[in-house]
């Protein structure tokens, strides 16, 4: 008897159903077996959410594809993906620019004639988003495989649903649905907290706890690591997510003006109040007030801060009437309160207030490979800026960037692409189908704490003090590796036996630590 090779790929998945597994996992497996069942070069799961198409897994492409949000205007292939209900196969020389130019691995120029094929999920007969697959001969596909991907597409779906069942992923999409519509009207494009990392879904979790709760929260965290986008989370989690988000950056005003911002004034109130105005508690009446950098507060608006959060009750600049307000206060600073208030600086009682809920907020250097998410989210936002076909990422860059040490976290990462995509862009006379971003792009300087173990370690000298565990490893296997592919010519699957460990993980791994 002939064997199945769809019926043989499926039972595995359908068995899947009833397993309890992360949903990482589920989707890789989701993906392994379509590369099974299809034999390609490049897989990819995209969620559609609002107008933009959102990768979850992907398999032979470039790591910083998972950060990347696919604006569907901007794409007509994957447009036209929507579009149709069944599977679609573009023709090999298809004009239309495809999403993965440059970002296949192993294929470091443009995507030329090659085969290209996808489906739409959906769930509940509701659109949910895409299976994509590309493979670079260009007849690898053919109309047994257009049916095979259909029946394909509806185990696909049914995996979905079962991860939002099981991880109560529905909640999550509805609260970013919450969170991009919030972005959409303050900032008409669209943020997100964006990683995979186990410190960025650790905060997730505790962003979901508290928003659902009326508690104030404290964020802290180094300048730059997203301080106001947790906040803005917290509130599209949170009951007062359809009322006002008002923020107010305290370190911006002046001492004069600081008062009258935070609780308004009336009219004749001091020089230059010509008219009633409510302050941004007022404003937030029902909704939530984000306090940025709290900590520059002067010591008097402290204490009527501090009556505000304990009675809602305030009083505008020059009046004696009472207002009462219904505010939920989410406060954000990169200093250390405590011993601010142990030095005089700051209020012992306003402290505990705001800090009924501390959230640290984890630098980008505890975020692991997350910096390629985030860079891949950068890349796509300055490609559409500056009308690319494609923006990437050379191995050589990647690798800079997972050994840097982000002081500046993701601010700096997102000025850093930015400016190495210009910088990029004018060394090409003529504007090029793929704009690649080298080292001498980023222009950023080796991890010190890297170059410096990595010294120590050839010498065969002592670790010094003060060394970070994680450095010194990564340094140890980098060594290690490289050195066994070059006793092996470069051959994988000889050095991962050498190694003892599987060619999959071994790959991961080099691809985490930079190794091409």
């Amino acid at each position: 008897m002939t064997a199945n090779p769809l019926l043989e790929t499926l039972i595995p998945l359908v068995a899947d159903l009833s397993r309890e597994l992360d949903d990482g996992e589920r989707y890789r497996r989701l993906l392994a077996a379509l590369r099974q069942l299809f034999p390609c070069d490049a897989v990819a799961l995209l969620r559609l959410d609002g107008e933009v198409l959102v990768p979850l897994a992907v398999e032979g492409l470039s790591p910083d594809t998972l950060g990347r949000r696919f604006r569907v205007s901007e794409h007509p292939r994957l447009a036209a993906l929507l579009e149709h209900a069944g599977p679609t196969r573009f023709a090999a020389d298809c004009g239309l620019p495809d999403p993965y130019d440059g970002l296949v691995e192993g294929l470091h120029g443009h995507l030329e004639v090659h085969d290209c094929l996808g489906c739409p999920l959906y769930l509940d007969e509701q659109l949910w988003g895409l299976l994509t697959l590309d493979s670079l001969d260009p007849a690898s596909f053919g109309r047994f495989e257009l049916d095979n991907l259909e029946a394909f597409a509806s185990l696909a779906a049914a995996t979905v649903k079962v991860s939002q069942r099981i991880s109560g992923l529905a909640q999550r999409v509805e609260a970013e649905r919450q969170l991009t519509e919030l972005y959409k009207q303050a900032r008409q494009q669209p943020r997100e907290l964006v990683g995979q990392s186990a410190a960025l879904r650790k905060l997730q979790d505790e962003i979901r706890l508290v928003g659902d709760s009326p508690l104030t929260v404290l964020i802290t965290g180094e300048t730059g690591v997203g301080k106001e986008l947790v906040a803005e989370a917290i509130h599209a989690a949170s009951p007062r997510a359809q009322r006002p988000l008002v923020s107010i950056n305290c370190a911006a005003l002046p001492d004069a003006l600081v008062e009258s911002e935070l609780f308004g004034h009336v009219r004749g109130a001091f020089s230059g109040a010509m008219s009633e105005r409510s302050g941004k508690f007022e404003l937030a009446d029902g909704g939530s007030l984000f306090l940025d950098e709290v900590g520059e507060l002067p010591l008097a608006i402290q204490a009527k801060l501090l009556r505000v959060l304990q009675s809602g009750q305030l009083q505008r600049v020059g009046s004696d009437r009472e207002h009462r307000v219904d505010v939920r206060v989410i406060a954000a600073t990169n200093r250390d309160l405590a011993a601010e208030v142990r030095a005089g600086r700051f209020r012992a009682d306003l402290y505990h207030r705001l800090s009924v809920y501390p959230l640290p907020v984890p630098p980008l250097r505890e975020r692991g490979r997350d910096v390629l998410l985030l860079a891949g989210y950068f890349l796509e936002e300055n490609r559409a800026r500056l009308g690319l076909r494609s923006l990437r990422l050379s191995a050589e860059a990647q690798k800079a960037l997972l050994g840097h040490d982000w002081p500046g976290n993701v601010r700096e990462l997102e000025h850093l692409i930015g400016r190495a995509a210009i910088k990029a862009l004018a060394r090409h006379g003529e504007r090029p189908r793929i704009l690649s971003l080298d080292v001498q792009d980023l222009d950023l300087p080796a991890s010190e704490k890297n170059v410096a173990v990595e010294a120590v370690l050839a010498s065969g000298e002592p670790v010094p003090e003060g060394v970070e565990l994680r450095a010194a490893v990564d340094a140890f296997q980098r060594q290690v590796i490289e050195q066994c592919l070059a006793r092996h010519q470069g051959k994988w699957a000889d050095a991962a036996r050498e190694l003892g460990v599987d060619r999959a993980n071994l790959s991961r791994l080099a691809r985490r630590l930079g190794i091409r």
